[in-house]
């Protein structure tokens, strides 16, 4: 059960979550003395809802996956060999009913219609990639880019939300303002470096992908053009880690950052991307996207190191 709803990645969307509210968000409206509206049981909900909305997700795209991973991943199916695949539909809807209702609860707490709409459709982008999206030339990746960054995005967005109901004007507020800043960076990042992790996979996935008409990017323009693809995200996500820390006098002011950005992510992001263009065999691609994650993972862990200098 744990491996179909990749626990891993969940526990990464909690942890990212958690680390953004109580490393960056509240700290900075502390400093402009702005206290949260918001409880630590209704922000429990809203990670709930998205651990419940992305397991929902890893459901059914192995649902529709299960004889493309056949051939790409035969060693770690678990449809078919552990859970009958109609036992993982009841998975996938309650999963997604649970994401659903506590996502209204949400909207409702918040009295935004908007998120009705957000967390109503975010379930029925899920569904529509499995079936159709991730097949097609590029689109299934952005959708997966585009709903991890607004994993982030939801965070501040409803945080903020709660605080406006107090009648503050979050759009002239300083702090407000500089808690944007540092999600929006942290946005962009988790984009990026999901885009180009998720290119890798398909280059991963090329086997069975191609063998069951799976217009992907490897697939469509070979697999040394895809690199050049990855590299250009690469150096993207290299360009906006140092832009933000130039235009951020907040970031400066934190001693050891420049080593933290250099040692911890320029350069291991410089090596992925060499091992990608050295990469021929699927364990060789396999080792590129595992390094993504550890590179996701230290920039996630940034927050940490922000808020303990």
């Amino acid at each position: 059960m744990l491996r179909l709803i990749r626990i891993e990645n969940l526990l990464f969307i909690a942890l990212f979550q958690y680390l953004l509210r109580y490393c960056i968000i509240l700290p900075v409206l502390s400093k402009y003395s702005i206290g949260p509206v918001m409880t630590d049981w209704q922000f429990a909900i809203l990670v709930m809802t998205t651990i419940c909305m992305a397991a929902s997700g890893n459901v059914i795209n192995d649902y529709f996956d299960i004889y493309i991973d056949r051939t790409n991943r035969p060693n770690s199916i678990v449809l078919d060999r552990v859970i009958p695949r109609k036992k993982a539909i009841l998975i996938h809807v309650i999963l997604t009913l649970t994401g659903i209702f506590m996502g209204l609860y949400i909207a409702f707490a918040t009295r935004r219609a908007n998120y009705v709409w957000l967390f109503l459709g975010i379930p029925t982008l899920l569904w529509f990639y499995s079936t159709k999206f991730k097949r097609q030339l590029l689109i299934g990746n952005l959708i997966v880019a585009l709903l991890t960054a607004a994993m982030v995005y939801v965070v501040i967005s409803v945080e903020l939300t709660f605080i406006r109901q107090t009648g503050l004007d979050t759009s002239k507020s300083d702090g407000c303002i500089t808690a944007w800043m540092y999600t929006v960076g942290y946005t962009f990042f988790a984009f990026l470096c999901n885009l180009s992790r998720e290119i890798i996979k398909d280059i991963e996935d090329i086997e069975g992908d191609s063998e069951y008409g799976c217009h992907t990017l490897p697939v469509i323009l070979g697999i040394p053009y895809t690199k050049g693809i990855i590299s250009v995200l690469n150096a993207l996500t290299i360009i906006m880690l140092w832009a933000v820390y130039y235009m951020s006098s907040a970031l400066q002011s934190h001693p050891f950052v420049e080593l933290y950005l250099s040692a911890g992510l320029t350069i291991p992001i410089l090596l992925n991307t060499l091992l990608l263009y050295k990469a021929h065999e699927k364990k060789d691609f396999h080792r590129c996207s595992v390094n993504s994650k550890y590179i996701m993972l230290v920039g996630v862990l940034s927050m940490l190191y922000v808020w303990l200098t």
